[in-house]
């Protein structure tokens, strides 16, 4: 047990630098994807650069958050840092496509352990009333590494290499992972316990089992083929399994199913997922929609994306701050009637509506979401015993991954299915859901008339997405009315025991260890 005290402004910065090279990597890939392929080749392979980082990330994030709770924080997130690290260094390294999907897995499960051992670190070293501040801050850190990372990507591609979208990450890491090391110290003694060794691998399964299915389905194999049926009914399989053995098996469980008895933690993963799947929408159909149907550019489609993530990034900082003056249901109802507001405006969209607009409605989509990153992460750990507070924190991540992927998916589906219903059948596979059209090579090919019908009909089918998602933030709302009165205010403990936020005392809390 490590009885000194930690200096908690340099161990924030280290976190702060962590997450800003974890969520910078998801987005500075992307801008120099074009010029990777052309040097390496796999052009059918691309996509796996970011499946196979996302994959990683969701099947480590739970284990990790246990992990860290069975043995401490500081091991396995400077273990996380140093899995990316290497990971980063041996992606500027990939002489093929393959190597580079592999090296990018690597990232990936650092990039577990990252994100959700952050969070847990920032609830053990400040007192609750300051909580909302920190995790304000680090949702904004998120938010401008979102707005900055295509042009950092672009900028190193066009002016130094590729590979220095990698190796930015290693002086990152290494001061972090130094100032870690030197200034973060734990307080906690934590407790023997047994791995989970049969949690972990039907877990992994399970996750493995449904996110190639949703990768590989409607792409590789039709969504009917026997390959993405078994895939599907492996995930099932395997988590039954794993609730089964969580449940009647495990004496220290990966994830403790008695939290989901916790009204407060339930609904606040709920609504964790279906933001998740939101959220996606947006950043993946408002470029579609200016560079196809507007006729814009790349980085015009990024300017309209910019004022989005800077709108959660301004609703983190403030959503942060009110919790400690509101309860957590009045924040996250706010939070969904502004996103309702705001996917209901995409959905009225046009090809005639103004470049400004459509700006302004991605701010009001940004306000909304951005609050939920604090919000969200106190109001799941409210209540929560602190030896487990590194599982609950890596769910409120993993479910809001999932439903991301399972939002991509899903409304792929439905926008790609509503584009080919329009189209004439023989150009259905050339130009997939639509981003064939973008290739100026591809429009060369396509009669004058038979174009504008088609670019007409990709904006319809990207309205329409707007439109489905809006059930989202509603059954958001839905959920939101049922978290109760439990917020900062009521409480500035968190000792075993006491009675939690917004319960009376004598009453059983939110959590019962058993």
């Amino acid at each position: 047990m490590d009885h000194r005290k930690s200096n908690t402004r340099w161990t924030v910065l280290a976190l702060l630098l962590s997450i800003f090279m974890a969520s910078l990597d998801q987005t500075i890939v992307s801008t120099a994807m074009p010029t990777i392929v052309k040097e390496l080749g796999g052009l059918d392979k691309f996509v796996w650069v970011f499946s196979a980082y996302m994959i990683a990330t969701v099947v480590f994030t739970p284990i990790f958050g246990k992990l860290s709770d069975m043995f401490g924080r500081k091991l396995f997130f400077a273990l996380g840092l140093i899995l990316f690290m290497v990971g980063s260094a041996l992606c500027a390294t990939a002489g093929t496509m393959t190597q580079l999907i592999v090296y990018r897995a690597l990232q990936g499960i650092g990039g577990g352990a990252l994100m959700p051992i952050a969070f847990t670190i920032i609830f053990d070293i400040f007192p609750p009333e300051q909580r909302g501040k920190m995790n304000g801050l680090f949702g904004a850190v998120f938010g401008l590494s979102s707005v900055f990372g295509p042009s950092i990507g672009g900028y190193f591609t066009d002016y130094l290499n590729w590979k220095w979208v990698f190796l930015i990450n290693l002086p990152i890491g290494v001061v972090a992972t130094a100032l870690l090391l030197a200034f973060y110290h734990e307080a906690k003694q934590h407790r023997k316990q047994k791995v989970d060794y049969a949690g972990a691998v039907t877990l992994a399964a399970a996750v493995l089992s449904l996110m190639f299915a949703l990768e590989l389905g409607g792409k590789n194999y039709a969504w009917g083929s026997w390959q993405i049926l078994s895939l599907f009914a492996a995930a099932v399989v395997t988590m039954a399994l794993f609730l089964f053995i969580e449940a009647k098996v495990a004496s220290d469980p990966i994830v403790k199913l008695s939290l989901f008895r916790g009204r407060l933690f339930t609904t606040s993963q709920t609504i964790s997922f279906l933001y998740g799947a939101v959220m996606i929408a947006g950043a993946s159909y408002i470029p579609l929609f200016i560079q196809g149907v507007k006729s814009g550019s790349a980085s015009t489609a990024g300017t309209i994306m910019t004022p989005m993530m800077l709108g959660v990034v301004f609703s983190s900082v403030f959503g942060g701050r009110f919790v400690a003056k509101f309860n957590y249901r009045t924040i996250m109802l706010a939070s969904c009637i502004i996103s309702i507001a705001g996917v209901y405006l995409l959905g009225t969209m046009s090809a005639d509506t103004p470049s400004l607009a459509i700006t302004a409605y991605m701010v009001v989509v940004g306000l909304g979401l951005g609050v939920s990153f604090p919000v969200l992460n106190m109001s799941a750990l409210h209540g929560v015993q602190p030896q487990y507070k590194g599982a609950v924190t890596s769910l409120v991540v993993f479910f809001r991954t999932i439903g991301s992927a399972l939002g991509v998916t899903v409304f792929g589906v439905l926008q790609t299915s509503g584009f080919h219903s329009r189209i004439p059948a023989q150009f259905a596979e050339r130009i997939g859901d639509g981003r064939g059209l973008l290739q100026p090579e591809v429009q060369a090919q396509i009669p004058a008339p038979a174009l504008k019908q088609m670019l007409a009909a990709l904006g319809d089918s990207i309205i329409v997405v707007f439109r489905w998602e809006l059930l989202l933030p509603v059954a958001a709302l839905l959920v939101a009315l049922l978290m109760g009165k439990a917020g900062l205010r009521e409480t500035r403990q968190d000792q075993p025991g006491a009675a939690g936020p917004g319960q009376k005392q004598g009453e059983r809390p939110a959590f019962q260890p058993e």
